[in-house]
C-alpha cells in the first residue's frame, strides 16, 4: 500500500541530506576520531538513505538515517577491529621499509633471505605461512571469498555483496564466522594473536 502524498520529495529528500549533513559529520567524527573516516561514514549513510528509503515518508528520514549513521559507525569499529587483529599477527612478519607489501608474500621473501635470521626462525615463519594458509583453505567457499575479499582486497561491504552477489548482511555473517574461526583454529594450534 502506497501513500504517494506522505512520500518524501526529491527536494524533500535533498534538502534532509544538507541540512543533517554537519551534524552527522560531527556525530561520526566525535566516534571514530578521524576526519576521513567520518566523512566515509557520513557519506555512506547517506548513499544508504538515499538508495534503500528514498521513498519513505518525510517524517520517517530523521530517525531512519539516524540508525544507518549508527550502523555505519558500528561497522566502522568491527572492521577496525577485525583489520587490527590480522594486522598485528602479521606485523611482525614485514620489515619496517615495506609499508604496501603483501604480509605472506613479505614472509615467503625474507624468510628466504635470511638476513639477520636463524635457521630456527626461518622455519618457524615458514611454518606460520603454512599453518595460516591451510587455515584459510579449510575455511567454507563462501566464507573463505568474504575473507579474503574484506580483509585482503580491503573492499567495503557493498563491493565484497556485489562481489559475491549476496546481501550485505551475508557479507557481514560469512566474515565474522570466517574471522573466528581462523582465530580459534590457530589458537588451536598455538598461534597467539
Amino acid at each position: 500500500m502506497a501513500w504517494p502524498d506522505f512520500m518524501a520529495t526529491r527536494e524533500e529528500l535533498s534538502d534532509f541530506l544538507a541540512g543533517v549533513e554537519r551534524r552527522a559529520f560531527k556525530q561520526a567524527l566525535f566516534a571514530v576520531r578521524d576526519e576521513d573516516s567520518a566523512l566515509d561514514i557520513v557519506q555512506e549513510a547517506m548513499s544508504k538513505l538515499a538508495e534503500h528509503y528514498g521513498d519513505r515518508p518525510a517524517v520517517e528520514l530523521p530517525l531512519l538515517f539516524t540508525r544507518i549513521l549508527q550502523n555505519a559507525i558500528t561497522d566502522h569499529f568491527r572492521r577496525q577491529k577485525v583489520r587490527n587483529t590480522w594486522i598485528s599477527l602479521f606485523s611482525s612478519f614485514t620489515s619496517p621499509d615495506d609499508e604496501d607489501s603483501d604480509p605472506l608474500a613479505t614472509i615467503e621473501a625474507l624468510a628466504g633471505t635470511g638476513q639477520a635470521e636463524s635457521s630456527a626462525d626461518q622455519v618457524e615463519r615458514a611454518q606460520i605461512v603454512g599453518i595460516i594458509e591451510e587455515e584459510i583453505g579449510r575455511l567454507p567457499p563462501r566464507q573463505r571469498e568474504a575473507f579474503l575479499l574484506r580483509y585482503w582486497e580491503d573492499y567495503d561491504v557493498a563491493e565484497t555483496a556485489a562481489a559475491m552477489g549476496c546481501s550485505e548482511g551475508s557479507v557481514k555473517t560469512h566474515c565474522s564466522r570466517a574471522t573466528h574461526a581462523l582465530a580459534r583454529a590457530l589458537r588451536t594450534r598455538g598461534i597467539k594473536l
